[in-house]
């Protein structure tokens, strides 16, 4: 049996993100995190990197960016009982929303949550499976920022330096928590 405690655990996880060349186009290299979910022991323990980082802060709810958000974030926001908040990809919500739009490389998208999922003052953890270009962790934070919310920090379990969304969000001043990063495109 491995013992984890003798490992790097960013190293330990990033050996569980499998690499798709070219999907979902050429010259882009995919990072999947199935294969890291799909392991009990690699979910509890990047589950648990979360949890220990944020127990002892006060966190009033845990909003996920759609849609690998919502795996981490849904579960993170049970184990720190908290609330959670789902960014949804333009027309998912059936109520009334606030929405926000941000550039993709080949275009622009939306992403909205409804008016009421926080109020002000409110605590949030922003919480996405990625983070390249920033566009979207972006977007989510300034619909937070709009209701009223403090984002203590955004986290996702993978940060691709090159892409430029770490820095987006670090100069913008947005705390920002990564587990583990990849180079390369």
């Amino acid at each position: 049996m491995e013992n984890l405690s003798n490992l790097d655990y960013a190293s330990y996880l990033k050996g569980w993100i499998r690499t798709v060349p070219n999907w979902p186009h050429d010259g882009v290299m995919f990072r999947d995190i199935t294969p890291l979910l799909q392991n009990p022991k690699t979910f509890r323990v990047l589950i648990d990197i979360f949890v220990h980082r944020y127990m002892n802060e006060k966190i009033d709810m845990v909003a996920g960016l759609d849609a690998r958000g919502f795996i981490i974030g849904s579960v993170l926001a049970y184990e720190l009982n908290v609330g959670f908040i789902p960014i949804r990809k333009k027309g998912k919500l059936p109520f009334t929303t606030v929405e926000e739009e941000y550039e993709l490389e080949y275009g622009n998208a939306v992403v909205e949550m409804h008016t009421d999922a926080c109020k002000p003052g409110d605590r949030v953890v922003l919480v996405d499976d990625l983070i390249a270009t920033g566009g979207t962790m972006m977007a989510g934070y300034k619909l937070l920022q709009r209701l009223g919310a403090e984002v203590v920090e955004a986290a996702a379990i993978i940060e691709l330096p090159e892409l430029g969304g770490g820095k987006l969000m670090r100069d913008a001043k947005v705390p920002l928590f990564t587990v583990c990063s990849f180079n390369g495109l």
